[in-house]
Parts: C-alpha cells; sequence; structure tokens
C-alpha cells in the first residue's frame, strides 16, 4: 500500500512539473483567452457594449452649509436611485470616503512605517493621528421620515431597503450629516482646506463630501472595495442640484452651472461672465486681483447660497474662498459654447492668469480631437498649493511662483502639465468611466498618455515627463520585486507612479507610434472613447476594441506589457557577412589568393630566413610540374566551365550571382523577455543609411532567439537596434555592430542635509536681480 501511495505522490509530482514547465515554455504570441471574461449580451467580443448592456443611475439633490469659522461641512441630501438592471436588489451599498480619516481607519492602520536616523515631524505627526476626521451621520431616512436600517462597514455604507427594489423601479432615501474638513497642507489628501496665516483666510477644495452611490454592474455586483487612500472611485452617473450655502464674500466654483447668478455676483460681474462666453481668443477678468484684495481684508459675517446644476455626471465638487480672482474664456464646439474658467489666489499669480484658462481651453479641444467633444458647459481649473485632483467641469491643480511673483521654468511646466491632466480627467473616467477602485492605470494612464499628446500640441519640444519611450527604463529595468505588473489592483502596486501612469502612456505611445501606426491607432482609440462616454467600460473592452477598430492582433502586447513584468532588452548577439560564389573564376581566384595571403602565421614570417637555405633551393633537381605551378591563374578550362555555368541560369539567378550582393545574417537574443518589433539602421560605407522594422511577430516561434538575413548591393559599415529608442530597451550596449560602448556618465557631489521640493532654478528671478 505504501508503493502505491508512492507512486501516485510520483505521478501527481511529475504531473505538477510539467504543468509548471507548459507554463514557463507557454508562447508570448498566446491569444489572451482565460484572462479575459467570457463576452455576453452586455459585453462583446468586439469590445463594444452588448445589445443589453445596462446600468444604474443616482440623482441627488444636496444642502451644503461650509462652517468657515471651525472648518467643517454640515450636508443633508436625497439619493434617487434607479435601478434599471435586470436583478432584484435587497440593500444597497454607499460610500464613505471621509471615514478613511477616521481614527480607527483602516488607511492608518495598514500604514507600514520603518524608523531612521532621520524623521520628519510631519512623520512623526502622521503616526498620532489626532485629527477627528471621517463622517458624522445623524440620520438614514426614507422621504417620509422613516428611519432606515444602516451599516456602516469602515469607507462603505449598506442600506437595507424596506422592500425589495424590482427592476425599472426607484427608491429615494435621505442622509444627514456633517464632518471636520482637513487641513490639506498638514494631513494631506485629495480635498480640504490651505490656511493663509498672514490674513487669516482658507481657500477650501471640497469633494468626496457627500454619502455618494456605489456602482453596481455585471461584472463586480457591488464595487465595494473599501478605500484606503489610493484606490480611487467609481461611481453611476446622475443629475445633480446642489445648494452651497458659505460666506457671503466667498466665491465659489463648482461641478455644473450656476443657477442663480443674479444673487451672487454683481451686476458687474454678470456684465463680465457673459462678455467671457463670447469671448474665445483670451481670458476675461470676471473678478480681478484688486476685487479679491480687497475681500480678503473685509470678511463678511453674513451668508449666501450658490446653486449649481449638473446633468449626466458620476460626481460633484466644488471651491469656495473670498481669495479668488475668477477668469473665463469661451471654446466653441460646433454651436455650442463651452467656458473654460480659472479660480486662482493672488498667490498663483502672475503665472496663473497668463496661463490657466488658456491650457483648459487647449485641453479640452486637443482631448476632443482624439476621443470625442467635450459635452459638458464648463472646464474648471482651480489653483491650490502643491495638490492635482479630478472631478467632473472642475480640478485642483498646483503650480505656485515664488513669492516675488517670479518662477522657475520647472514650475511653470509642472503647472501646464498638471492643469492639462487633471482637466483632462474629464474625459478618462468621468465621462469614459472606468473602475478606479479596480483598475488606476484605466484612467491615470490612458489620461497621461493623452495628456502627452495634448503637451505637445502646446508648444515644440514640450518637456513632457511621460510618453517617449526612454522615460520608462529605470523603472522598468528595476528590481522585479518591487515591480508590479500593469494589471494590478490599485491598493496593491509597488511605485503607483511608474506602474499606472508613465508604463501604460510608453506603451500607448510605443503602439501608436511603433507598433500600429498612427492612423490605425488614432482610429481604434477614438472608437474606444466613443463606444464607452458615459458608460463603464472594462480592461477587456479596451484591449478587444483597439484590436476590432484597427484590425492588429495584440494580445501579445497586452500580455507582455500589461499582465507581466517583463521589460525589453533585446540583443544583437552576433552578426555574419556573407557574398555569394560568383563562379567567376576571374573573381573568385583573386579573392582566394588575397585570402590566402591574409593568412599568415607566425611561423610563416619567422621562417622567411629559410627561403635561400631549404633542401629545394639547393637541389633544384628534386622541382616537378607543382613547383612552378601558380593555382591561382585563371586557364581557359577554367573560362569553358564557367561559361556552361552561365549558360545555365536564368537572368534572375544570373543578378543574384553576379550583383554585387552582401548577406548579413543578424542573430537576436531576446534577454528581457518582452517581444516587441525590430528597429534596425543600417549604415553603409558609401555614406547612405536605411531603416528597416520588422514586426514583433518575428519571434512568434522562438520568444528567445532569432536570425534574420539582410541583402544590400552594397557593404554595411554599422548597424543599430533600435536607433530611434523607440522600444524602451533596458541596455544600449549590446545594440550595435561593430560592438560600440554607450558610457554612463555619474556625477559627484557633497552631501547636503536638508530636503523639500523646489521649483528648480529660478532664471527669471536671477534676472531681476541683476536690473
Amino acid at each position: 500500500m505504501k508503493k502505491i501511495h508512492l507512486l501516485i505522490f510520483f505521478l501527481i509530482a511529475c504531473n505538477c512539473y510539467l504543468f509548471a514547465q507548459e507554463n514557463i515554455n507557454l508562447n508570448k504570441f498566446r491569444q489572451l483567452k482565460q484572462e479575459l471574461a467570457t463576452p455576453n449580451v452586455y459585453r462583446t467580443a468586439s469590445g463594444a457594449p452588448g445589445h443589453q448592456y445596462w446600468q444604474q443611475k443616482a440623482d441627488y439633490k444636496i444642502d451644503i452649509k461650509l462652517d468657515d469659522k471651525n472648518q467643517r461641512i454640515y450636508g443633508k441630501e436625497t439619493i434617487s436611485y434607479y435601478n434599471q438592471s435586470p436583478d432584484v436588489l435587497n440593500y444597497l451599498w454607499l460610500q464613505l470616503d471621509q471615514n478613511m480619516r477616521a481614527k480607527d481607519s483602516d488607511t492608518d492602520k495598514t500604514m507600514s512605517f520603518v524608523m531612521k536616523e532621520r524623521v520628519s515631524f510631519s512623520q512623526l505627526k502622521r503616526l498620532q493621528n489626532d485629527f477627528d476626521g471621517g463622517f458624522k451621520l445623524d440620520h438614514v431616512k426614507d422621504t417620509q421620515g422613516n428611519d432606515l436600517t444602516a451599516t456602516v462597514n469602515k469607507t462603505m455604507m449598506r442600506i437595507d431597503l424596506p422592500e425589495p427594489l424590482n427592476p425599472g423601479e426607484s427608491f429615494s432615501f435621505e442622509v444627514k450629516w456633517w464632518y471636520n474638513i482637513n487641513n490639506r497642507m498638514t494631513d494631506h489628501g485629495r480635498s480640504g482646506y490651505e490656511y493663509f496665516e498672514d490674513e487669516d483666510n482658507y481657500l477650501y477644495t471640497i469633494a468626496q463630501f457627500y454619502p455618494r452611490m456605489a456602482v453596481y454592474n455585471e461584472v463586480e455586483g457591488w464595487q465595494h472595495k473599501q478605500f484606503l487612500g489610493t484606490g480611487e472611485f467609481t461611481l453611476p452617473f446622475g443629475d445633480f442640484e446642489v445648494h452651497l450655502t458659505v460666506p457671503a464674500d466667498h466665491v465659489v466654483g463648482a461641478t455644473g452651472e450656476l443657477q442663480n447668478a443674479d444673487e451672487v455676483l454683481t451686476s458687474e460681474q454678470i456684465k463680465r461672465f457673459e462678455q467671457a462666453k463670447k469671448t474665445t481668443d483670451k481670458p476675461v477678468i470676471i473678478i480681478s486681483q484688486a476685487d479679491a484684495e480687497q475681500a480678503e481684508k473685509n470678511k463678511s459675517k453674513k451668508e449666501k447660497t450658490w446653486i449649481f446644476k449638473a446633468n449626466n455626471v458620476r460626481d460633484f465638487a466644488f471651491a469656495s474662498s473670498r481669495k479668488f480672482n475668477w477668469d473665463a474664456m469661451g471654446v466653441k464646439f460646433d454651436n455650442r459654447t463651452v467656458l473654460a474658467m480659472s479660480y486662482y489666489p493672488k498667490e498663483g499669480n502672475p503665472l496663473w492668469e497668463q496661463y490657466s484658462t488658456r491650457v483648459v481651453a487647449h485641453t479640452i479641444k486637443t482631448y476632443s480631437k482624439h476621443t470625442f467633444d467635450y459635452p459638458y458647459p464648463v472646464a474648471i481649473s482651480v489653483h491650490t498649493k502643491d495638490i492635482g485632483m479630478e472631478y467632473p467641469m472642475i480640478c485642483f491643480n498646483g503650480g505656485r511662483p515664488e513669492k516675488d511673483g517670479t518662477y522657475s521654468e520647472r514650475t511653470k511646466y509642472e503647472m501646464i502639465g498638471v492643469i492639462i491632466h487633471e482637466v483632462g480627467h474629464n474625459f478618462f473616467p468621468m465621462i469614459v468611466n472606468s473602475d478606479e477602485r479596480q483598475w488606476t492605470w484605466m484612467d491615470e494612464g490612458l489620461n497621461t498618455f493623452t495628456q502627452f499628446l495634448t503637451e505637445q500640441e502646446w508648444e515644440p519640444n514640450y518637456p513632457s515627463r511621460s510618453g517617449r519611450p526612454y522615460t520608462i527604463v529605470p523603472y522598468m529595468k528595476g528590481d522585479k520585486k518591487f515591480i508590479s505588473p500593469i494589471m494590478t489592483n490599485s491598493e496593491s502596486v509597488w511605485n503607483l507612479g511608474s506602474n499606472a501612469y508613465s508604463k501604460p502612456t510608453v506603451a500607448l505611445n510605443i503602439l501608436r507610434e511603433t507598433v500600429m501606426g498612427r492612423e490605425l491607432f488614432d482610429f481604434a482609440y477614438k472608437e474606444y472613447a466613443r463606444r464607452w462616454m458615459f458608460k463603464h467600460p472594462t480592461p477587456a473592452d479596451f484591449f478587444r476594441t483597439m484590436e476590432d477598430a484597427s484590425g492588429v492582433d495584440l494580445d501579445w502586447f497586452w500580455r507582455g506589457w500589461f499582465y507581466t513584468t517583463d521589460h525589453c532588452d533585446i540583443s544583437l548577439e552576433n552578426v555574419k557577412w556573407y557574398q555569394p560564389n560568383t563562379q567567376n573564376p576571374e573573381i573568385e581566384t583573386l579573392l582566394a589568393k588575397k585570402e590566402k595571403e591574409e593568412k599568415i602565421s607566425m611561423t610563416d614570417i619567422n621562417n622567411k630566413d629559410l627561403t635561400d637555405n631549404t633542401y629545394l633551393a639547393s637541389n633544384p633537381a628534386a622541382a616537378d610540374f607543382y613547383t612552378t605551378y601558380d593555382p591561382f591563374k585563371v586557364t581557359e578550362t577554367d573560362k569553358k566551365q564557367y561559361d556552361r555555368y552561365l549558360s545555365s541560369l536564368s537572368d534572375e539567378e544570373k543578378e543574384l550571382v553576379n550583383g554585387n550582393y552582401n548577406f548579413y545574417q543578424l542573430d537576436f537574443k531576446n534577454i528581457g523577455g518582452l517581444v516587441m518589433p525590430i528597429i534596425l539602421k543600417f549604415e553603409f560605407t558609401d555614406g547612405s543609411e536605411e531603416i528597416q522594422h520588422i514586426p514583433a511577430e518575428i519571434w512568434r516561434r522562438n520568444n528567445e532567439e532569432v536570425s534574420k538575413v539582410f541583402l544590400f548591393n552594397k557593404q554595411v559599415k554599422q548597424i543599430t537596434l533600435d536607433p530611434f529608442l523607440e522600444t524602451a530597451d533596458t541596455e544600449l550596449n549590446n545594440n550595435y555592430w561593430p560592438e560600440k560602448q554607450v558610457p554612463t556618465r555619474f556625477q559627484l557631489y557633497k552631501s547636503r542635509f536638508g530636503s523639500g521640493r523646489s521649483g528648480g532654478s529660478n532664471p527669471m528671478r536671477d534676472a531681476q536681480k541683476k536690473k
């Protein structure tokens, strides 16, 4: 019996080993089947929404009071939830994102920390967590005033319905709450306040300020994964009516259109506001810096209520301060005019007045070109310090000049870049509404890629941080223990910036420039955006649409770039040079003679003195025919044989033999594991050049080693692999024939104490000092 058990164990072990070996050796060009969900009536194999696709809807009526004295939000909302699914629902789930700031939150509990010799005060302050954050729920009731059973599970809340909610039915309920607003400058976060101590004023950028409906769909059921701080949001679309009560001298920017301008703006401000709608070449100042500075001094004790409405949005955010300058300009889309607007304190000038609204206008026009026309009535950029965060129609952006009004080049371009990025989020994911809680790359990666396109259209040689393949090389060749596949949940990713922003951006740029070409890529990318605008796409929908609309099989690309941590390191291992034997004795004997003369050994060199002292030199009678025979002399017999050979060839064959062709066999090795196209630059001895692109499919039968022969009618002097750095190849020293070493530069420095973010060198300030 024991032998039988051992035999069974051995067979199982062998099967496991063979299965493991099979997985190791799986071809990188196998189709994405088990990785992607099976197509169905909701999501098709082409990547388009199916004929039975559905999604839920949630409408909000919200009343908010901003307590400027105690930095609190008081709110009451009525949510109308529409069950447009085929399922019966017994309960609803809501997101309570502010609860990540509660004292007992999992965000703090799961935050790892290592004590070092140098620890900052802010790091230690985080350990104390003395901020009383999180939603304080007063009640959850139905519209008749009856209490509803509500269970709070950290950052999520379940509401048990008094009766099952059937397909096609709706349910309305009311939630009342309040919470303490966090100091964004010390406690960090996507929203909060910034305090200006010199003048005792606040600037509020407020988001995730109300209990929000979670998404229910056929992919996840309820998406109620806890919010730990990294994985952002996925929300259903709906209509909002929001009443914001703030100090009377505050200016408010928010998602949606202002409904009561005549109640909250002066007649002069309304006049300027209307003028801005008609002006498309430059921003119109609605509230000037002088106006804002006056409001900073005279703090009103009264209140005003600003009313905004927004249709078909997934979220709502607002900004409020008496410090705001406000400008706007129109952006034409056929017969519509969208208002591009900016709100910024004097601390943002002169940089913000010069650039912000212009950048907003440029962004929505350029993104529209690559996706769909911007559908909302406004697009707003709000200036804050060191933050970038997005919401429908409004975003909060950093980029602050020095106190003297000067700024570095880096500050300028980081500001322009962050505005493009955050305004661009209106497209991904505010409209193309992917699940950020699961897949950060679907919004950040696609958006950063489109940001790169938009930056390059802002000015020539714009210094984009991401996009060009070489920018991702340091990350790709790093320690794989600290690199996650792109297809990793956002809360579990190592190095979120590189993983979810930069790597997908580079991958898409390589697709556009090197793998697919701009025409095919741009058509497919736009098709994806149009198919899924105002819907909830998954990664499979993106992958399938890009292939469906382009006619390019990209499974190898998605697998390598998105599902693995492989990197590109293709080595030009060897080059062999061949020339055809022409059979022409006039040519071949000369080559043979030259080859023999070149094969001189050290023995031959040292034996030169023996020439006159050999036996034959002393005994000429020993000579025969071969003593004077010249094997390299062309005879009549040689010529006749060659003529017979030529007569047996076709004209095409004669051309191959006598065309002075050179054959080069190039051997490649895939060291990094990521299959990629092979791009080669050939430089010839006559000074000419030639570029050859070989599709990645060359690796399809052998993922590790391939060889290819090239035919030229001239001689090659130099071969360079990936000459334009198109593939993010991590090792360039093995990309040349003849071998060429690329030096790595290092810098000598002296250690300095102190840290902190700097805006870089500031030639503008230096120039002013010289005056």
